[in-house]
This record gives C-alpha cells, structure tokens and sequence, in this order.
C-alpha cells in the first residue's frame, strides 16, 4: 500500500522520463486522471488513455520528446504538498514556477487546476506539485 499516490504517480513518470520510455503506465485515481489532463493541456504530455477495469484501472501516458534533441518536455515533476505537511495557497499567494514558465498544479474546490487558472478564478488550493 502506497501511502501517498500522487508522489508515486510524479517519480513513475519521472523514471520514465529518466529510462527514455514513450508510454508510462499508472494505477489510476480520481485525482491522478485530473492531474493526466492538465498535463495534456498544457503541452507536456503527447496524449494518454482511461483504462478502467472492474477493481482499479490504469493511466496510460504517452510522454512527449522534441523530436531532434530526444530532450523531454517535462524537465522537472516536484511535488510540494506531502501527508505529512500540506501546502495550502490563497488566491493572492499562490507560487509562480519559473517565473510564469513552469506550472503549480493546485487542488481547488472547484477541481485540479493549474496557478493561472486558479489566479483567473480567483480561488486558493492546496498546491500539488510543479511542472517545468
């Protein structure tokens, strides 16, 4: 039993980005399937795929190279609010990854999204991880 699946999902990802693999497979949740989306949107993922099953399902990723480096989009997966010491963020200080580049995945009360939207909304979360 993994007590915090969130870290699992970001070091699986990781180790893949690490390994040069093109899919990474992921026990699926709730929250991981949300966090999968806004990965996609903002460009650093190239596609992913549901699997669902009868017991858990699973998260299919498909990581994104640039085609001429071999250099991943995602150079950094950090993540900031653990079980054993949350990261929560109001609506005014919510963190800037990178100076704007990077993004702070957060966990409103309106659902997983990243800094900028929470900002446009103007609504506070718990801070998940970054993405650089």
């Amino acid at each position: 039993m993994n007590s915090d699946p969130i870290a699992d999902y970001l070091t699986r990802v990781r180790n893949a980005i690490k390994a040069n693999h093109r899919i990474v497979e992921i026990p699926s949740s709730n929250i991981k399937k949300e966090i999968t989306k806004v990965l996609y949107d903002k460009g650093y993922i190239q596609n992913y795929k549901f699997e669902d099953s009868e017991v858990q399902g699973t998260i299919k990723i498909a990581l994104k190279y640039n085609p001429s480096t071999k250099q991943s989009a995602i150079v950094k997966l950090e993540r900031i609010s653990k079980p054993g010491l949350r990261k929560y963020a109001g609506s005014e200080e919510l963190p800037r990854v990178l100076n704007g580049l990077g993004v702070a995945i957060i966990s409103t009360s309106k659902g997983v999204m990243t800094d900028k939207e929470a900002r446009t909304q103007n609504i506070g979360g718990e801070v998940l991880c970054y993405v650089y």
